[in-house]
């Protein structure tokens, strides 16, 4: 093309108005700061609180919510504290708990934490914050990186997934498939590692669509689910030991239809204690450590045919250190969502790998298919069940709860509180002897009703998770059942409950130190030495009151319930300080054969 034509092909474009574009305009996508796209996403799992301590390279994501304001931080004493508050408040409201730490000390301090939940199979998001990528090995203080102690290293074991975010551009990615991870499945904790410089950067905003990143899996072994009805039909002497998993998919009403429909007694094991109301005629108690005598008598009388076990792994604490005698005559039905569990203690005749409120529901409905030609099974069961009620307790040591004996019989404790107990209560235990007084004594009645942290076992869970329950639900009364030296270990979060009005009431069983330790020495070592009693003794009142909290003491048992329900009428967080006898030992003898078993291994392995 000549010169003129070009210069004449221009102007005449020019006059017609056009703009002449080899490619496409792109579409500018409007942004957003990387930590903020992150905060979106949580807004849209509901999560209305984040419990954390701030830190220099933390900064960010409470300058994020700030400005988004509409997730709330909790300032916590602890960083322990922070993940247990987390944990509380996803139990609680059967979804995602968060909580955020800074680096070094701050992720570390949160380790407990976290290895609690996942443990016991809770969703919590831990956010740890980062030295900025530029510092990468250069020895910048509180480092975290591959190079200086790895703290995505230190999550793997106790996560689900645990990962840094290498580009802020991948943020929606990464939370992504850190959600789809930690909801799905076998629920449980989830790492996310964010260095301070990418938390800030802008990217593209996204909007946000759940549906593109988690799913309910219904899946379910048609076989596996028609023998195992077939199984529970022809079954002359069937039950059921329901786990946590019964809790993690929300099968309550699931199990009991199915007990109901076929007359099967339900035992519960102590992560799944309130599954089934244990004011039931089918319900015989908690099996296991600490468990019901009636459950026993159910389990292990050698007379089960056919068991069926939902959402529990069958370890130590759910299965009497391993009784050989729970295996049952014919067959062992083990439903569980994850696979590796199945027949990993005991052989399972028929696995049924999947969720249990699928499974169960489907259960059901084979037995519907296939039960018209049944037509007195229910009342054979029943009769059965009668009888076990009639032979068999429910706990040990009945009459001692009414006891009036001074220092008050723990067993006297757990009557009052029962009896004083609003009925949409929620109860966290502590470890120690507070939980197997409470596993053993307390009933309850009412799904989600009953928590506490015995698959890793940390002391201190209950008296800090109640909080984050309570920002949960504020409405039901939350009631922390702890130990004296359980509540040491974290009372100062009391300050934090103070702090945000949150009215949780702490019931400290003072017996003036770790109590379980202290019938361990006396049962297993002849009592010849005692390292577990407090030489100073504590005044929980004076403490709890330093905080800003309420306190009572309570050394008589006609005085409990009084105070107690004046604790609940107040709406502070108030501590109970109850004065209860360290002579009175749990039913716990399952427990200290376990562990004499241990010392057996270790003598055996060293000859």
């Amino acid at each position: 093309m000549g010169e003129k034509q070009k210069i004449d092909m221009e102007t005449e474009l020019a006059s017609h108005n056009f703009e002449v574009s080899l490619s496409p305009t792109p579409i500018a996508r409007p942004t957003i700061p990387a930590i903020q796209l992150l905060l979106k996403y949580l807004e849209a799992e509901g999560v209305e609180y984040i419990f954390g301590i701030p830190g220099g390279p933390l900064m960010p994501i409470y300058e994020a919510l700030k400005e988004r304001n509409v997730i709330k931080p909790i300032l916590a004493k602890h960083e322990e504290g922070a993940a247990f508050m987390a944990d509380g408040y996803a139990r609680m409201r059967h979804g995602l708990g968060v909580c955020c730490v800074t680096t070094g000390p701050g992720a570390t301090n949160a380790v407990t934490g976290i290895a609690a939940a996942y443990a016991d199979g809770v969703p919590v998001m831990i956010i740890t914050a980062q030295v900025a990528t530029s510092a990468f090995g250069r020895g910048a203080f509180q480092e975290t990186t591959s190079e200086y102690m790895s703290v995505v290293d230190l999550f793997k074991p106790i996560t689900k997934a645990s990962m840094m975010l290498m580009r802020a551009d991948k943020m929606g990615e990464t939370v992504r498939h850190l959600l789809r991870i930690a909801m799905s499945g076998q629920p449980g904790p989830v790492h996310l590692n964010i260095p301070a410089d990418l938390a800030r950067k802008m990217i593209p905003d996204e909007p946000i669509d759940q549906s593109q990143y988690k799913s309910t899996t219904h899946v379910f072994d048609r076989e596996a689910v028609k023998k195992a009805a077939q199984a529970l039909i022809r079954a002359k002497r069937p039950a059921i030991l329901a786990g946590n998993g019964v809790n993690s998919s929300g099968a309550h009403s699931e199990l009991r239809q199915l007990s109901e429909k076929l007359s099967i007694p339900v035992a519960t094991t102590v992560k799944g204690k309130s599954t089934f109301p244990e004011d039931h005629i089918l319900s015989v108690g908690v099996f296991g450590f600490a468990g019901s005598p009636r459950a026993e008598a159910c389990l292990l009388s050698g007379n089960v045919d056919v068991l069926l076990t939902v959402g529990t792994s069958l370890g130590e604490m759910e299965t009497n250190g391993w009784d050989p005698h729970l295996k049952p005559q014919e067959a062992l039905l083990q439903l569980d969502v994850d696979q590796q569990r199945i027949g990993a203690n005991y052989s399972a005749d028929i696995p049924l790998i999947g969720d249990a409120k699928t499974v169960l529901r489907e259960i059901l409905f084979q037995i519907e298919r296939e039960m018209k030609w049944m037509e007195d099974k229910n009342e054979r069961h029943l009769s059965h069940i009668k009888e076990l009620r009639r032979k068999h307790p429910w706990c040990v040591d009945e009459e001692k709860m009414l006891s009036n004996d001074i220092p008050m019989k723990p067993q006297r404790l757990m009557y009052e509180l029962g009896e004083a107990l609003p009925q949409e209560s929620v109860v966290f235990v502590d470890i120690g002897n507070s939980m197997s007084w409470a596993f053993h004594y307390l009933r309850m009645t009412r799904p989600y009703s009953f928590f506490h942290a015995i698959g890793l076992g940390p002391m201190g869970f209950g008296v800090v998770a109640s909080i984050g329950a309570k920002f949960a639900n504020p409405k039901s009364p939350v009631i922390a059942l702890v130990g004296d030296a359980a509540f040491l270990m974290n009372g100062n979060e009391i300050h934090t409950a103070c702090e945000y009005g949150v009215p949780v009431v702490w019931v400290v069983q003072n017996n003036g130190g770790h109590g379980m330790i202290y019938h361990g020495e006396k049962v297993q070592f002849g009592g010849k030495f005692h390292n577990s009693l407090f030489k100073q003794p504590v005044n929980f009142v004076a403490f709890a009151r330093s905080l800003g909290a309420e306190g009572y003491i309570v050394d008589r048992p006609e005085e409990f319930g009084g105070v107690f329900r004046k604790a609940l009428g107040s709406g502070k967080p108030t501590v109970i300080d109850v004065r209860i006898d360290l002579q009175e030992m749990p039913p716990i003898g399952s427990r200290f054969k376990a562990l004499n078993r241990y010392f057996d291994d270790r003598e055996q392995s060293s000859k």
